[in-house]
Protein backbone atom coordinates (compact mmCIF):
# COMPACT_ATOMS: atom_id res chain seq x y z
CA UNK A 1 0.00 0.00 0.00
CA UNK A 2 1.47 3.35 -1.16
CA UNK A 3 2.20 5.50 2.10
CA UNK A 4 -0.29 9.02 1.66
CA UNK A 5 2.44 10.95 1.92
CA UNK A 6 4.26 9.56 -1.61
CA UNK A 7 1.21 10.79 -3.38
CA UNK A 8 1.98 14.29 -2.58
CA UNK A 9 5.41 14.84 -3.74
CA UNK A 10 7.20 14.64 -7.14
CA UNK A 11 5.31 14.95 -10.28
CA UNK A 12 1.65 15.63 -8.77
CA UNK A 13 2.88 18.46 -7.47
CA UNK A 14 4.97 19.61 -10.62
CA UNK A 15 1.59 19.11 -12.66
CA UNK A 16 -0.90 20.55 -10.05
CA UNK A 17 1.26 23.67 -10.07
CA UNK A 18 0.77 24.35 -13.67
CA UNK A 19 -3.35 24.84 -14.43
CA UNK A 20 -3.53 24.64 -18.01
CA UNK A 21 -6.66 26.38 -19.35
CA UNK A 22 -7.59 28.02 -16.06
CA UNK A 23 -10.66 30.43 -16.23
CA UNK A 24 -13.60 30.42 -17.67
CA UNK A 25 -14.74 30.54 -21.99
CA UNK A 26 -17.04 33.93 -22.71
CA UNK A 27 -19.49 31.81 -24.77
CA UNK A 28 -18.95 28.32 -24.01
CA UNK A 29 -21.30 25.45 -25.83
CA UNK A 30 -21.63 24.30 -22.26
CA UNK A 31 -20.86 24.29 -18.90
CA UNK A 32 -20.81 21.58 -16.26
CA UNK A 33 -19.89 21.59 -12.31
CA UNK A 34 -18.41 18.81 -9.92
CA UNK A 35 -18.46 18.51 -6.54
CA UNK A 36 -16.86 16.42 -3.49
CA UNK A 37 -18.45 16.61 -0.66
CA UNK A 38 -15.93 14.92 1.09
CA UNK A 39 -13.35 17.95 0.80
CA UNK A 40 -15.39 20.25 -0.36
CA UNK A 41 -13.30 20.47 -4.39
CA UNK A 42 -15.06 22.25 -7.28
CA UNK A 43 -14.16 22.04 -10.51
CA UNK A 44 -16.16 24.14 -13.60
CA UNK A 45 -15.47 23.64 -17.23
CA UNK A 46 -16.59 24.98 -20.24
CA UNK A 47 -15.92 23.73 -23.83
CA UNK A 48 -16.97 24.17 -27.13
CA UNK A 49 -17.07 21.74 -29.64
CA UNK A 50 -17.63 21.31 -33.72
CA UNK A 51 -18.71 17.87 -34.35
CA UNK A 52 -17.79 15.77 -31.38
CA UNK A 53 -14.79 17.46 -31.16
CA UNK A 54 -13.33 19.73 -28.33
CA UNK A 55 -12.09 23.41 -29.71
CA UNK A 56 -11.96 25.55 -27.00
CA UNK A 57 -11.74 24.70 -23.05
CA UNK A 58 -11.44 26.08 -19.94
CA UNK A 59 -11.83 25.40 -16.34
CA UNK A 60 -12.78 26.82 -13.04
CA UNK A 61 -10.52 24.51 -10.40
CA UNK A 62 -10.91 24.93 -6.78
CA UNK A 63 -10.27 21.67 -5.44
CA UNK A 64 -7.61 19.97 -3.71
CA UNK A 65 -3.75 18.72 -4.85
CA UNK A 66 -5.52 15.27 -6.44
CA UNK A 67 -7.97 17.23 -8.30
CA UNK A 68 -5.71 19.86 -9.42
CA UNK A 69 -3.19 17.10 -10.58
CA UNK A 70 -6.38 15.89 -12.82
CA UNK A 71 -7.41 18.71 -14.13
CA UNK A 72 -4.03 19.44 -15.05
CA UNK A 73 -3.40 16.69 -17.43
CA UNK A 74 -6.79 17.25 -18.64
CA UNK A 75 -6.54 21.19 -19.41
CA UNK A 76 -3.12 20.08 -21.26
CA UNK A 77 -4.92 17.72 -23.46
CA UNK A 78 -8.50 18.01 -24.21
CA UNK A 79 -8.85 20.61 -27.24
CA UNK A 80 -9.18 17.96 -30.39
CA UNK A 81 -10.66 15.25 -28.16
CA UNK A 82 -13.64 13.69 -29.10
CA UNK A 83 -16.43 12.83 -26.98
CA UNK A 84 -15.85 9.41 -27.41
CA UNK A 85 -11.61 9.40 -26.16
CA UNK A 86 -13.16 11.58 -23.41
CA UNK A 87 -15.06 9.10 -22.29
CA UNK A 88 -13.21 6.54 -22.04
CA UNK A 89 -9.93 8.09 -20.62
CA UNK A 90 -12.97 9.09 -17.73
CA UNK A 91 -14.32 5.06 -17.87
CA UNK A 92 -10.23 3.81 -17.80
CA UNK A 93 -9.58 6.43 -15.31
CA UNK A 94 -12.43 4.74 -12.98
CA UNK A 95 -11.43 1.27 -13.74
CA UNK A 96 -7.86 2.24 -12.42
CA UNK A 97 -8.74 3.22 -9.17
CA UNK A 98 -11.78 1.48 -8.35
CA UNK A 99 -11.20 -1.91 -10.00
CA UNK A 100 -7.30 -2.03 -10.26
CA UNK A 101 -7.62 -1.42 -13.82
CA UNK A 102 -4.26 0.10 -15.95
CA UNK A 103 -4.07 3.55 -16.49
CA UNK A 104 -4.26 5.51 -19.32
CA UNK A 105 -1.18 5.79 -21.83
CA UNK A 106 -0.70 7.73 -24.98
CA UNK A 107 -0.89 11.85 -24.33
CA UNK A 108 -2.85 10.68 -21.33
CA UNK A 109 -0.34 8.71 -19.95
CA UNK A 110 0.22 11.45 -17.16
CA UNK A 111 -2.39 10.05 -15.48
CA UNK A 112 -1.13 7.09 -14.00
CA UNK A 113 0.56 9.20 -11.38
CA UNK A 114 -2.70 9.34 -9.31
CA UNK A 115 -2.79 5.16 -9.79
CA UNK A 116 -1.42 5.20 -6.39
CA UNK A 117 -4.57 7.05 -5.11
CA UNK A 118 -5.85 3.50 -5.79
CA UNK A 119 -5.72 2.65 -1.47
CA UNK A 120 -7.38 5.79 -0.89
CA UNK A 121 -11.17 5.31 -1.66
CA UNK A 122 -11.82 9.04 0.26
CA UNK A 123 -9.64 10.87 -2.71
CA UNK A 124 -11.45 8.95 -5.65
CA UNK A 125 -13.80 11.85 -5.81
CA UNK A 126 -11.86 14.51 -6.02
CA UNK A 127 -9.48 12.95 -8.64
CA UNK A 128 -12.36 12.36 -10.73
CA UNK A 129 -14.16 15.15 -10.54
CA UNK A 130 -12.63 16.93 -13.60
CA UNK A 131 -14.13 13.89 -15.65
CA UNK A 132 -17.10 14.12 -14.35
CA UNK A 133 -17.76 17.72 -15.09
CA UNK A 134 -16.14 17.07 -18.92
CA UNK A 135 -18.69 14.42 -19.23
CA UNK A 136 -21.19 16.38 -18.06
CA UNK A 137 -20.42 18.83 -20.55
CA UNK A 138 -20.17 17.01 -23.54
CA UNK A 139 -23.91 15.63 -22.16
CA UNK A 140 -24.92 19.20 -22.45
CA UNK A 141 -23.56 20.07 -26.07
CA UNK A 142 -25.24 16.66 -27.21
CA UNK A 143 -28.13 17.26 -25.41
CA UNK A 144 -28.72 20.80 -26.98
CA UNK A 145 -27.88 19.27 -30.51
CA UNK A 146 -30.85 16.35 -30.29
CA UNK A 147 -27.59 13.74 -30.03
CA UNK A 148 -28.85 12.57 -26.76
Amino acid sequence: MTNLEDIYTGKVLELSANMPRAGRLEHPDATASAHSKLCGSRITVDLTMDGDRVTDYAQDVRACLLGQTSAAVMGANIVGSTAAELRAVGAQMRRMLRQGGEPPSGRWADLAILEMVRDYKARHASTLLVFDAVEDAIAAVEAKRGKV
